[in-house]
């Protein structure tokens, strides 16, 4: 096991892309923050780049303008990476998917792990599809 994967079993560094959102998601992602839900308590810490994140985390559903810069901040992130969706909107494109100004979904622009539905998804549905996404790194580790 290499010293990334430690250090991935004991904590994620996110990086928040808000891809053409109504910015619900995103006030419900600054909740978890808050001393109610605290998701640093787990290790989950918001990073200002994404040259240091581990995981990108997706609000909204990506436009025109908006999928190049979607697929050059994907490249950037360390390998290896994660991409958690999250909202009705980055999952489906939501109300915005009959909209001139939309383009392609977010898993046709790169690879997603986890998706977290809702419009927007309450935090405890954040902390549940972080959950889902510790599991899955972990059990990627127990295959090797």
């Amino acid at each position: 096991m290499g010293l990334k994967e430690k250090i991935l079993s004991k904590s994620l560094y996110v990086f928040h892309l808000s891809s053409g959102s109504c910015n619900n998601c995103d006030i419900e992602l600054i909740d978890c923050l808050t001393p109610r839900y605290d998701v640093e308590r787990f290790g989950i810490v918001l990073v200002g780049s994404i040259k240091h994140a581990d995981v990108l985390l997706c609000t909204g559903s990506a436009n025109r303008l908006a999928i190049p810069r979607i697929k050059k901040l994907y490249e950037q992130m360390p390998q290896p990476g994660y991409v958690i969706v999250y909202g009705a909107c980055g999952s489906s494109r939501g109300l915005f998917k009959d909209s001139y100004n939309t383009g392609q979904p977010l898993d046709e622009i790169m690879p997603v792990d986890v998706y977290i539905p809702g419009c927007p998804p309450r935090p405890e549905a954040i902390i549940m599809g972080f959950e889902k996404l510790i599991e899955k790194i972990n059990s990627r580790k127990e295959a090797r």
